[in-house]
């Protein structure tokens, strides 16, 4: 398992890293390599505490992203969220490379801070879910129930509210207005998977509409 963390950890922020420097046209880019950099090695040691922690729940965030008994309307929503990621990273990295922006660097510290609130989030959430799969879906084999606590006790879905975090701190570090402003997209595409999920696990999932009534909001506390 912890073979597979190193091995997908590495391809995927290759890929990521390759699609910033390629768009931008140029290696001498110091919030990419920071961003890739802490993001790599987050990864890697949350990854390797979860995978001792919660060996289940690491083995299904390590399975593909499109799944068999994954629902079909997550497989689009998904399939376009991901494309749309590294849309994004290439728009970012034509960015710096015409200079659309011209974010200070007050900017990217600031980005730095959101980006590591939005991994604390995700992070947190994993270590009360043990079901947070990357994919929409109802883990009977695992015995899935509803969790009400920690950050679920505040919102419903508090993966996607550290999603929002990520990207916007990512746009912030990398000091591109116009990826901050795309951000709205990936908002957008969160809240229609929103519904997705909760009509799975209202469907599929035991005490998951008590738990809906008492906890109302679904991302922002006192928002939606």
């Amino acid at each position: 398992m912890i073979s597979r963390l190193v091995f997908q950890t590495f391809v995927w922020f290759g890929i990521m890293g390759v699609l910033l420097f390629l768009s931008a046209g140029t290696l001498h880019w110091t919030g990419a390599w920071v961003y890739v950099v802490v993001m790599v090695g987050l990864s890697l040691t949350m990854g390797v505490a979860l995978a001792r922690r919660d060996p289940g729940l690491m083995n299904e965030r390590l399975r593909p992203p499109i799944q068999k008994t994954q629902t079909a309307a997550d497989k689009i929503v998904l399939g376009i969220l991901l494309l749309g990621i590294f849309a994004w990273l290439v728009l970012m990295g034509l960015d710096i490379r015409f200079g659309w922006s011209a974010a200070p660097v007050w900017v990217q510290l600031v980005g730095v801070l959101v980006l590591l609130a939005g991994i604390w989030i995700c992070y947190l959430t994993m270590l009360e879910n043990s079901f947070a799969a990357p994919v929409v879906k109802i883990q009977d084999e695992r015995g899935q129930k509803v969790i009400t606590t920690g950050p679920y006790s505040y919102v419903r879905h508090p993966m996607y509210a550290g999603a929002i975090f990520y990207f916007a701190g990512t746009a912030l570090l990398l000091g591109s207005w116009w990826g901050l402003a795309s951000v709205l997209v990936f908002i957008v595409l969160l809240g229609i998977r929103t519904f997705i999920e909760e009509k799975t696990l209202r469907t599929g999932l035991q005490g998951y509409d008590v738990y809906a009534a008492r906890v109302r909001y679904k991302l922002i506390p006192m928002v939606w």
